[in-house]
């Protein structure tokens, strides 16, 4: 394990506790240095399965759509709430707890996925999604869901309040870490370069923000749309700490997420990704933003994430 990284003791030092309680420049490489495989890698990589399973079927279920941007990020979840968060499920609020903002909140079937395979709430309740009178809307929202920090939706907000957030806690005198993922397609908001100065100014270094970095928008190529490179630069010009990695490769996301801050500086990962990734006919392709999957469609995406998973598929 490369040097500053935390060992597992050291990660097992910052787990919640099981009942509620108090506490309150160099650059990396271009793209994160793989890490070996590990137990919790393997682990990570079972999770991220389910997540993208209960998405389809979640989406399916309730006619809802951006099934594409939730399995893009799924990878980004799973080491998250599987190994990086420190979180309690059985005290949701407990004051000690890392926090994380989904602000690309139109994929939030897969936070709610994440939540419920950690405990927060019964994994059968993940088929209210997008019901009518369900309290895991399409986009994601805190009001009467456990573990969710901020609801959001309307782009552009997440990394705003995620700066307070982090200067709070500073303040505090916490050890927390706030955590907040965007899309790409989200940069074109000049409210996430006003945050972005703010945490550099501020010297935020309890701030990670992860880039969810597809490449596809809602309608088109973000290239097309509204071009961000050189991305990495900008975010440098602006006092951060880059951080590129596979967003789909465990051990290195394991790595640029676990990995402290560098010269007190606030951190980004740019997390290279696939929309629609882990089913073959939604993967890089704009329909599934607002797509459903149905009938056959849903058949056959739930039969390819079966198949690699190495399970049979029912």
């Amino acid at each position: 394990m490369s040097a500053g990284l935390r060992t597992d003791g050291e990660a097992l030092a910052r787990a919640a506790p099981a009942t509620s309680g108090g506490g309150v420049a160099g650059e990396s490489p271009s793209f994160a240095q793989p890490a070996p495989r590990g137990a919790a890698t393997s682990q990570t990589e079972a999770l991220a399965h389910r997540l993208r399973r209960h998405v389809v079927r979640m989406t399916s279920l309730g006619g809802s759509s951006h099934v594409g941007s939730a399995l893009s990020m799924a990878d980004i979840i799973a080491v998250l709430f599987g190994e990086v968060l420190r979180l309690d499920p059985q005290a949701p609020d407990w004051s000690g707890r890392d926090r994380f903002i989904l602000s690309k909140g139109h994929a939030g079937a897969c936070v709610y996925a994440a939540l419920a395979e950690r405990g927060f709430f019964p994994v059968g309740h993940l088929d209210r999604h997008y019901q009518n009178g369900s309290n895991l809307s399409g986009h994601v929202s805190h009001k009467g869901v456990p573990g969710v920090e901020f609801s959001t939706g309307s782009l552009g907000h997440g990394l705003g309040v995620g700066g307070g957030m982090a200067l709070q806690l500073r303040r505090l005198g916490g050890d927390q870490r706030v955590f907040v993922v965007l899309s790409d397609g989200e940069m074109d908001e000049g409210s996430n370069w006003e945050a972005i100065l703010f945490a550099g100014h501020h010297r935020l270094a309890n701030l990670t923000a992860v880039v969810d970095y597809n490449k596809i928008q809602s309608l088109a190529p973000v290239a097309e749309t509204l071009a961000l490179e050189p991305f990495a630069d900008k975010w440098r010009a602006f006092g951060w700490t880059v951080r590129e990695s596979d967003g789909h490769d465990h051990a290195a996301l394991n790595q640029a997420l676990a990995t402290p801050p560098v010269d007190g500086r606030p951190t980004v990962v740019i997390a290279h990704t696939t929309k629609g990734k882990g089913v073959s006919f939604m993967e890089d392709t704009v329909l599934w933003h607002y797509r459903s999957p149905q009938g056959d469609e849903l058949a056959a995406a739930l039969r390819e994430l079966d198949a690699a998973e190495g399970r049979p598929h029912a």
